[in-house]
């Protein structure tokens, strides 16, 4: 299965409680954490609540 390298770009401050909580349900606290999770819906649905705020890159 695919997996998904998920870092943080950009600060959590200021923003809606869905996308911090979509954050910290990634596993992302501060800027330039970085995180793998499989590439699941669930998955791509939290990133996609906060895509302005991550970077996303397929790994092997």
């Amino acid at each position: 299965m695919a997996r998904l390298k998920v870092t943080q770009t950009r600060s959590a401050i200021g923003r809606k409680q869905n996308q911090r909580d979509s954050l910290r349900s990634l596993g992302l606290k501060r800027i330039n954490d970085v995180v793998v999770k499989e590439d699941r819906p669930e998955i791509r649905g939290m990133i996609f609540a906060v895509n302005h705020l991550v970077s996303v890159e397929e790994v092997e």
